[in-house]
């Protein structure tokens, strides 16, 4: 399918589009061979509550972002290689239907899809254009992964220290373990080279047992190098996730048109035309 439409006008003038939606902070995506296969509007769980984003499968990469104006703006564009990807199918749960599980080695998440039909598409999607980039990268495939965060709902107390959270006494994340923390407990930051180059919040215990790791592993080369990260400091948490507002209605998914018309595991898909 991606060969066949990798120099169709159509193909460029699609890819254009998504460019000018994220215009103007929004990065390239217009590359030789490069292929738009689907697009289509799912929920992510962030750390304050499931939110709509938009999403873009391309036969290399995966976009998304948060949703400004459907189909004409979009904002915090976000890129993912397909070689850093990983899906798990996940059985439905009380808060969420139709769900997976994206890990990348930057972030992981959970998703959702408007039905099953949908969902079994998207992961059907990603896993052909995976295999298929990776097979012409001749990369190898990712093996870590960032831990999945918890949601902020899910704990009243600081999972280290267990006092209760409060207006004053916020929530953070420990980027290492996923934890829901209060400050006094998430005060370190450390270089995570998979998550960041800027260093991040991790809480205490783990900043203690990365910096035991570090120091194995630089006296093992019996090197001279210091550590790459920064003393406890306050710092408020990351906004990157921030609540995005509501739309009214789900858009449906919809993929690129092949020559010929495929159905793995007997389901139909909605081509992009």
């Amino acid at each position: 399918m991606a060969p066949r439409l990798a120099f169709t006008e159509d193909n460029a003038l699609r890819i254009a589009a998504v460019e000018r939606a994220f215009a103007p902070s929004g990065k390239s995506l217009s590359k030789p061979g490069r292929v738009l296969v689907g697009e289509g509007r799912l929920m992510k769980l962030c750390r304050r509550s499931l939110q709509p984003k938009m999403f873009f499968l391309f036969n290399d990469i995966i976009v998304y972002g948060s949703i400004v104006v459907h189909r004409l703006w979009y904002k915090n564009q976000h890129i993912i290689p397909l070689e850093d990807i990983v899906i798990e199918d996940l059985a439905d749960s009380l808060e969420m239907k139709n769900q997976w599980l994206l890990r990348t080695p930057k972030k992981s998440f959970y998703m959702s899809a408007a039905s099953e039909k949908e969902k079994q598409a998207w992961i059907c999607h990603i896993i052909e254009c995976r295999e298929q980039q990776l097979i012409s990268s001749r990369k190898e495939p990712t093996t870590s992964f960032a831990t999945t965060l918890i949601p902020d709902r899910a704990s009243q107390i600081c999972m280290r220290c267990v006092d209760k959270f409060t207006v004053t006494q916020r929530r953070h994340h420990c980027r290492q373990c996923g934890f829901v923390v209060c400050n006094s407990c998430s005060k370190c930051r450390i270089v995570i080279p998979a998550i960041s180059k800027k260093p991040v919040r991790v809480c205490t215990l783990c900043f203690n047992t990365l910096l035991c790791e570090k120091a194995k592993e630089e006296a093992g080369k019996r090197s001279s190098d210091g550590f790459d990260l920064e003393m406890p400091v306050y710092e408020a948490s990351s906004d990157e996730d921030s609540d995005e507002r509501e739309e009214d209605d789900m858009m449906p998914i919809q993929w690129a048109k092949p020559q010929i018309i495929y159905h793995p595991k007997n389901t139909r898909f909605a081509y992009l035309k």
